[in-house]
């Protein structure tokens, strides 16, 4: 760089860096747009289902409520099969919840009155989510619909948000050229789409930094290392909990709807006999309650001779979440861990993971992620029409390789640590370097021909 004049030397970043934004940005737009729809929808999952399903999730309160056990009776007997979970009542105006899973193997969600014990209708299992329609849109928002790949896809997405938010400001910074910086300046045309491009981003750039990196710990690459790390430090799932009780091969998260994330991987616990008169339904639930485990929680029951109940709470107050496992026989209680048992780390993953669903502060957390989520389709939407307007015809219309490709130390340093904190990323920086290596050989060999 030392035969280049500093101004030179600036523009040849800033072409650089405009570049990679631009391919970049091109190439995770369509995975920005499912994830800015899906999460915006997912914000109110549970305002969508009470709405779409309240002739099921809503009763007229009256009297004492039935036991649990009665309450399951009535769902096994409406649908019968194998109890998997039982959900009391929220609140007195809320039915209770039993999902049994059938002799098909299918698995329903049924809705009972729990004054009354009518059985008020059933919905395919929906977990977690509420109902098919959310799970549905959970599984959009990860692509797990389309597998292992689409998960690395989304992960590598979200690393990439992060990147194109610290370019996008590179870019955005203020250089004399009367753009629009904190308002739109332009009136129309490419102008006017690029205005509001960088006004948009440059105040939605946090939250969508914030949104990636909250949204990571379910990935399997960057939350797989997370959680692996958390442990082996003692920083996320103390050591200790299980050492005076037998453990299965079954985690935790495959055992109940809703766990906290740092222990899903967890093992499940083992019943101590294997004979003999059990805990019933109605004693497990007095046990937890007398605990002082919040509203909202609910109950999965032991599906093997040596299995556990499990009562699981995750609560709008990430506070008051909840996990209990208590012994099949003689009720006693094997594991009580909350929110605060939780290591530094561990409890960091679980305060992001509930305010990136809406969930810590209510109306107003739902409402500014939802504003963050229509400000990345509006991302999207002009960055789509910059590139339209902008491609000649018959040509992708991608900023020209830099005639000098040279780039200072600094942000090759940077590049690497951003690769090795994202993995994928890393992977994809890689096959572009390779592309624009091929791309940049090609053109001077043009120019020597």
């Amino acid at each position: 760089m030392s035969t280049k004049t500093p101004r030179a030397a600036r523009a040849a970043l800033y072409r650089a860096v405009w570049r990679w934004h631009f391919i970049a940005g091109l190439m995770v737009l369509p995975f920005v747009l499912i994830l800015s729809v899906t999460g915006g929808i997912y914000l109110f999952k549970d305002e969508i289902n009470d709405a779409a399903h309240a002739r099921l999730r809503f009763v007229e309160p009256g009297g004492a409520a039935l036991a649990p056990s009665l309450i399951a009776a009535a769902a096994q007997q409406a649908h019968p099969g194998r109890i998997r979970t039982y959900a009391p009542p929220a609140s007195p105006d809320r039915s209770a919840r039993v999902d049994i899973a059938e002799g098909d193997g299918s698995r329903l969600s049924v809705y009972v009155d729990p004054f009354t014990g009518a059985v008020l209708g059933s919905l395919p299992d929906g977990g977690a989510s509420g109902s098919p329609a959310m799970l549905l849109v959970r599984k959009l928002h990860s692509l797990d619909q389309v597998g292992w790949v689409g998960n690395r896809l989304i992960e590598a997405a979200a690393g990439w948000i992060v990147l194109l938010v610290g370019s996008g400001i590179y870019l955005w910074w203020p250089r004399g050229r009367g753009l629009g910086t904190v308002t739109v300046k332009a009136a129309r045309g490419r102008p006017w789409w690029r205005d509001l491009h960088a006004v948009t981003g440059i105040y939605a750039g946090a939250f969508m930094v914030f949104l990636a990196l909250t949204g990571l710990p379910w990935s399997a690459v960057w939350g797989g290392k997370f959680y692996d790390y958390s442990h082996a430090l003692g920083l996320g799932m103390p050591d200790g909990y299980w050492s005076e009780t037998p453990v299965s091969t079954v985690p935790t998260g495959a055992a109940v709807n809703r766990a906290p994330w740092i222990m899903e991987r967890e093992p499940m616990p083992l019943s101590g006999a294997v004979r003999g008169a059990q805990a019933g339904l109605d004693a497990i639930v007095a046990t937890v309650e007398a605990r002082g485990i919040v509203p909202g929680y609910e109950v999965s029951l032991p599906q093997a001779a040596d299995g556990v109940y499990s009562a699981s709470v995750y609560p709008d107050d990430i506070r008051g979440e909840r996990i209990i496992h208590l012994d099949r026989y003689s009720g006693e209680v094997l594991f009580d861990a909350g929110l605060r048992d939780l290591g530094g780390p561990g409890q960091a993953a679980e305060w992001g993971i509930s305010i990136h669903q809406g969930q810590a502060w209510g109306l107003a957390n739902q409402l500014v992620l939802l504003a963050a989520c229509i400000a990345m389709g509006v991302l999207c939407l002009s960055a789509a029409a910059m590139w339209w307007k902008r491609r000649p015809d018959g040509a992708p219309g991608v900023p020209q390789v830099p005639a000098d490709w040279r780039i200072p130390r600094t942000l090759l340093i940077m590049a690497v640590v951003a690769g090795v904190f994202f993995p994928l990323v890393g992977l994809s920086m890689l096959i572009l370097a390779a592309a624009e290596l091929a791309v940049f050989l090609s053109n001077r060999r043009l120019r020597a021909a």
